[in-house]
């Protein structure tokens, strides 16, 4: 099992042209590859720990993804060297940037563990059952 991380620094679009810089670590891991985590630290506070889809994150490098809870989508013509992505919960919503060159290629490497249609494989689907079921596998 492999885990690919990326520590950096998001920026928080408080208002138009007003950021504030956010510390995250971008988690992927071989024995979850559907999934990309988030966490954002906060000094004095416990991390915010988001997860979605990885399709979902590589989807938005290209064009507009997602519906609901997280969205994320290119730049645009003005900041195509950014990458946006919005998420939102009952508590509020925040709208962050980060620089495609600091996404795409962690994303690659996210790629190269486990290649796109090959996240079944990477699962243990029958000990996870008998641990969902409670059995000894």
């Amino acid at each position: 099992m492999t885990l690919e991380e990326l520590d950096c620094i998001l920026q928080l679009i408080v208002s138009p042209g007003r950021t504030v810089p956010v510390t995250a670590r971008l988690s992927y891991r071989s024995w979850d590859p559907y999934s990309v985590h988030i966490a954002f630290f906060i000094e004095g506070r416990a991390p915010v720990n988001w997860v979605f889809a990885r399709d979902l994150l590589a989807e938005g490098t290209v064009r507009p993804s997602g519906l609901g809870d997280v969205r994320i989508w290119p730049g645009g013509e003005e900041q195509s060297d950014l990458m946006r992505f919005e998420l939102s919960s009952p508590d509020g919503h925040a709208r962050f940037s980060v620089p495609m060159d600091v996404m795409t290629p962690w994303l690659a490497r996210t790629y190269h563990l486990v290649p796109a249609g090959f996240e079944g494989a990477s699962l243990d689907l029958d000990s996870e059952l008998a641990w969902l079921l409670g059995e000894v596998a």
